[in-house]
């Protein structure tokens, strides 16, 4: 008879991967993804509302935060993804105790690496904020901002992946629950802190740190009690190479992708520098509403990996190509509606965000612009999705690269030289624009080659 440790989990708490009607079963994985990283961006988009009624360096100094929130929330989003991969891949092989172990040792590695991070970054905050555009003004609300927020950064860690351990058991119902609880404390706190308290930038940050406390607790709770099937405990924490391995491999290019991310966002922030503040409050403002509507479709790609993945791997053809037809689909849709909401309905969407004129202007059409083309991301980001599971690394990370690499970064070292702000509007385009060709092309090529193998096996048809 198993032991507490070795028990299997619950049928009703997991999803076959072969059964059901695909688009049911991608959006049963899907929402909670989608939730979770819809509360975090709105979290942001809320301080940032309640922030930009103080001032342009204000809201200036908390958009500039931006990339070191990315940086930082990539190193945890990669510790995560290859956590819940390895427990539940474990849990569906029914050992339980290995997934526990993975799960404890995965807890024990990220709280060094935040405080390590949290260290680092306190003792050069000011050079590292100097680096990202910071100007003379900007600085002193932005240190204010990014000290307080970096004391809960490994609290935040840890939610992280004790979240993505939660939805790998199954109890995708707690982890929502607890985001919303936490997104709800720190819309109450913002107004209080901020303006009440009179703290200021400084109180939306310490509104957002005590959030982070609060779902940490939550979690303690849920881990001390034994609500779930994993069990967290010292006695499980074994740093043995071949489990760090497989949590580092599948984490690892999540963590690659969110760098990418900040270091686009410390580029772009570099080029509105010299523009002056209002500038970089525009395309703070401007690329915090990107962020908005690409985690929504982070989400349905991270529902949908695990489908493409085993399908692909159990050579289902018909029920990958069905996946990824419906994943793409899904996907282009929302970015679609979403680029043509934020171009339509821009200048209301930022009087939200800012009550400067001057501001206003800029960003009204800074928001158009790089919303013009944000259509094909949806696009982008399932075929990433689909070449990673179909395991096709390097023409994975041609695609990946296209948008905040290889295509971006020469364009917004060398338009703004060219054309000043302009250029710097036309970099954002153009990236995007190019980007989204390429996955258009790789997309089709790839239907192409799911068809021929589709022509050269009897179809097994959707179960």
């Amino acid at each position: 008879m198993k032991g507490e440790g070795e028990r299997m989990a619950s049928p009703a708490r997991h999803t076959s991967l072969l059964d059901g009607k695909v688009s049911r079963l991608i959006m049963r994985l899907a929402i909670p993804s989608i939730i979770g990283l819809s509360l975090n961006a709105l979290q942001q988009f809320v301080n940032a509302i309640f922030v930009g009624t103080l001032s342009v360096q204000a809201i200036a100094a908390v958009s500039i935060t931006l990339p070191i929130v990315l940086l930082l929330t990539s190193v945890g989003q990669g510790i995560g993804v290859g956590t819940a991969s390895f427990v539940s891949r474990n849990l569906g092989a029914g050992n339980s105790a290995e997934a526990s172990r993975g799960a404890s040792s995965a807890l024990a590695v990220a709280a060094p690496i935040g405080v390590a991070i949290t260290v680092a970054l306190l003792f050069r905050l000011r050079d590292v904020l100097a680096l990202l555009g910071a100007s003379r003004t900007i600085m002193p609300a932005a240190l204010e901002y990014a000290s307080t927020l970096l004391l809960g950064y490994t609290l935040m860690l840890l939610n992280m992946v004790n979240g993505s351990i939660v939805r790998a058991e199954g109890n995708t119902r707690f982890s929502m629950w607890t985001m919303i609880a936490a997104f709800t404390l720190n819309a109450l706190l913002d107004p209080i802190l901020i303006f009440l308290l009179d703290l200021e930038v400084r109180g939306a940050a310490l509104a957002t740190l005590l959030s982070q406390i609060a779902a940490t607790s939550l979690y303690a709770v849920y881990f001390v009690k034994q609500r779930g099937i994993v069990r967290v405990r010292p006695s499980y924490i074994t740093l043995r190479g071949d489990r760090v391995k497989q949590i580092t491999a599948v984490g690892a290019p999540a963590t690659i992708t969110g760098m990418l991310s900040a270091v686009a966002f410390v580029l772009l922030y570099r080029a509105a520098a010299p523009f002056g503040d209002d500038s970089i409050a525009a395309v703070g403002i401007a690329s915090r509403l990107l962020t908005i509507g690409a985690l929504p479709i982070m989400g349905l790609c991270i529902g949908s990996q695990a489908i493409l993945g085993f399908s692909w791997g159990a050579q289902d053809f018909a029920r990958a190509q069905k996946a990824a037809k419906f994943m793409l689909s899904v996907a282009f849709a929302f970015s679609a509606t979403f680029s043509a909401v934020v171009v339509i309905f821009a200048r209301p969407i930022v009087r939200l965000l800012s009550d400067s004129e001057d501001v206003a202007e800029i960003a009204v059409s800074t928001c158009i612009v790089f919303h013009l083309f944000f259509g094909l991301f949806g696009v982008q980001y399932g075929v990433i999705t689909m070449l990673q599971s179909f395991g096709r690394a390097g023409l994975s990370a041609v695609v990946s690269f296209a948008r905040q690499g290889y295509l971006f970064v020469p364009a917004i070292l060398l338009l703004p030289d060219i054309w000043g702000f302009k250029g710097l509007l036309i970099s954002q385009a153009a990236a995007e624009l190019l980007a989204g060709l390429l996955a258009v092309f790789v997309m089709l090529r790839q239907f192409r080659d799911l068809k021929g193998r589709l022509l050269s096996r009897p179809m097994s048809g959707e179960r």
